[in-house]
């Protein structure tokens, strides 16, 4: 058995070149093998009852992939819900969720929660995670929520223009108060786009941050083999 991690593929119906460099990485799944979506699967998720060919074309792919999947909500597809995760065999997983690989405790996240210096960022988090505030938006007619997401994107692009690169990065000392708090040596994140095998992230020098990238050119993943964690890029 082996495990791989991701995040950050942003698919959606413009983004031929990820999309089926995602339905090939599906395919190599094998049996017995687990896969975890750390978040961001999608550019935006309007909602389970958004039923196109773009949406059942990814939701066929997950249900026919050999191995286990797993689902974590990043911040552009917090409303992936139930519905959806059933129809393509997915489990959802908590915001903060923990594995055992060896004898060792390893934390994921999708990471937008460590990025607690970007002060605009977090005033809105609690919002978009409130399941009174989805299900209002949920409720809404389909072409209204793709109105809003467009908004939204823009709004998210005019901010990541006008904001230091190391604002929108995480925090250290918010890293290293939540790995003490879930009593981990080793976290996976993704949303920074920024991939890199940190080590040393802990104040009394060890600690380890494996930080997944966005697809684009390129695919990346974190596999896990004999207990050993490796991050890698790929070509699609």
């Amino acid at each position: 058995m082996s495990r791989y991690f991701i995040s950050d593929l942003h698919l959606d119906s413009s983004r031929s070149q990820c999309i089926e460099g995602f339905l090939r990485y599906l395919h190599g799944i094998q049996s017995g093998d687990q896969l975890y979506i750390l978040g961001d699967l999608f550019e935006a998720w309007l909602g389970d009852d958004d039923d196109n060919a773009f949406t059942r074309t990814i939701a066929d792919a997950l249900q026919t992939c050999a191995g286990t999947l797993y689902f974590m909500h990043g911040n552009r597809d917090f409303l992936v819900g139930e519905a959806f995760a059933q129809r393509c065999g997915l489990t959802l997983l908590p915001e903060i969720h923990q594995i055992m690989i060896g004898n060792e405790s390893i934390l994921l996240l999708h990471g937008d929660s460590l990025c607690t210096d970007d002060a605009a960022y977090m005033k809105i988090r609690p919002m978009l995670r409130d399941p009174n505030f989805q299900q209002q938006l949920l409720a809404k007619p389909i072409l209204e929520r793709q109105a809003i997401a467009l908004d939204a994107r823009a709004e998210s692009q005019a901010h990541t223009s006008q904001t230091a690169l190391a604002i929108m990065d995480v925090a250290p000392q918010t890293v290293r108060d939540v790995m003490q708090a879930q009593q981990c040596r080793t976290l996976i994140h993704g949303h920074t786009h920024r991939p890199f095998d940190h080590q040393s992230v802990l104040e009394e020098g060890s600690g380890r941050r494996l930080v997944l990238g966005d697809w684009g050119d390129h695919g990346w993943h974190i596999c896990e083999a004999n207990d050993a964690l490796i991050l890698e890029s790929f070509a699609l």
